[in-house]
């Protein structure tokens, strides 16, 4: 279970960095609001899965799943630039995601 509640902290971090980025420094009202909101969720996941998990592992994870998550949002949605070097370096972020987690043991 602390794995599925830092998966879903991270993905909800790409949608509050996304939300940040439209709140246009904090100016529009309801934007901030929801926000502020994915921040306190995404946070809530990420410290119910660090009662199991390592820190160290789990934070990595947890901000690479953001890093990568955003960054393929922005690709696609946001028309933000794409290069063959980009794409790399996010696959290998997602590899080393990987490889920390098949390397990680759950606390009892």
């Amino acid at each position: 279970m602390a794995w599925m509640y830092l998966v879903m902290g991270g993905l909800l971090e790409v949608l509050w960095a996304i939300g940040l980025k439209y709140s246009d420094g904090f100016t529009h009202p309801l934007i901030s609001v929801l926000t502020i909101m994915g921040i306190a969720t995404s946070f809530y996941f990420f410290a119910k899965a660090l009662k199991y998990l390592p820190v160290g592992t789990a934070y990595a994870i947890f901000t690479g799943l953001g890093a990568a998550g955003t960054t393929i949002i922005g690709m696609v949605y946001l028309n933000e630039s794409v290069s063959l070097i980009k794409v790399f370096f996010i696959l290998l972020l997602i590899s080393s995601i990987i490889g920390l987690k098949l390397n990680s043991k759950e606390e009892a």
